[in-house]
C-alpha cells in the first residue's frame, strides 16, 4: 500500500520495538515515557493479568473470601463483586495469584501447585506476545499511534527457543517489530534481587531450573 506521500505503510507506522531484559531492569519505565511521545504503549504484563490470567486471578480471590463467613453468603446471593485492579505499575494482583512455594500455613503454595500455576503463566505470555501485532494495529487503526513500543514480561526468554529461528514467538515478535534488549550490570541485579525480594513481579520460570533449585533450596 502507497500514500499520496510516496511512502510504504511500513515507512509511515515508523518505530515498533520490543524492549526485553531481566524483570525490573526499567522496561516499563522506560516505555513510560515514550508513551508520552506519541507511543502507543503495550504491556505484556497487563495482557497476561486482564486477559489471560484475569478469571484464574479473581477465583483466587474468591476462595479466600469464601472462608470469611461475613463475605461467604454475599458472594453467594451475588451482593458484591470481586475483581483486579492490575494496572501497567501494579502487577500484585498476578504476582500474588502466581504465589512463592512453601508452607501452606506461612502463606505458600504448595510446589505441585506452584509448577501448575507457572505452567498456566506460560501459556498466557505465549498469547500476549502473539497478540503484538493485533495491537499494533488497533494502535494505528483505533488510537491514531504512530508508534508502538511492547514491554515485554521478565520471563520473555523462559517462553521462547533462542536457538530456534522459526521460534513463532520470536519470529512474530521479529517480523513486527525491532528487538532492544535493556542490559542491567552485576550491581544492577543485586539492586534488582533486594526488591524483588519486597516486591516480587510475575516471572515464568523454566521448569528444568525451577526444580534444580527448589532441591537446592530444600537441601
Amino acid at each position: 500500500m502507497r500514500f499520496s506521500s510516496g511512502r510504504t505503510l511500513r515507512e509511515q507506522l515508523a518505530h515498533a520495538v520490543t524492549f526485553f531484559g531481566m524483570s525490573g531492569v526499567g522496561k516499563t519505565s522506560l516505555a513510560g515515557l515514550l508513551q508520552k511521545h506519541d507511543w502507543f504503549q503495550y504491556s505484556v504484563d497487563y495482557r497476561i493479568g486482564t486477559r489471560y490470567m484475569d478469571e484464574h486471578i479473581v477465583d483466587n480471590f474468591k476462595r479466600e473470601a469464601m472462608r470469611n463467613p461475613f463475605l461467604h453468603q454475599l458472594l453467594r446471593s451475588d451482593s458484591i463483586y470481586i475483581r483486579s485492579n492490575i494496572s501497567f505499575e501494579n502487577l500484585s494482583p498476578l504476582s500474588t495469584y502466581l504465589g512463592k512455594p512453601g508452607d501452606p500455613e506461612r502463606g505458600g503454595l504448595s510446589f505441585d501447585e506452584y509448577r501448575r500455576r507457572q505452567g498456566q503463566h506460560r501459556v498466557a505470555e505465549i498469547r500476549a506476545l502473539l497478540d503484538v501485532p493485533q495491537f499494533i494495529e488497533r494502535a494505528k487503526e483505533i488510537y491514531g499511534y504512530s508508534h508502538f513500543v511492547c514491554d515485554s514480561g521478565g520471563s520473555l526468554c523462559e517462553v521462547v527457543d533462542a536457538h530456534d529461528a522459526q521460534d513463532p514467538v520470536l519470529r512474530c515478535l521479529a517480523d513486527h517489530t525491532m528487538l532492544v534488549y535493556i542490559r542491567g550490570t552485576p550491581e544492577h541485579t543485586r539492586v534488582l534481587v533486594d526488591r524483588f525480594r519486597a516486591h516480587p513481579k510475575p516471572m515464568y520460570y523454566n521448569p528444568a531450573f525451577l526444580d534444580a533449585k527448589w532441591a537446592e533450596y530444600k537441601a
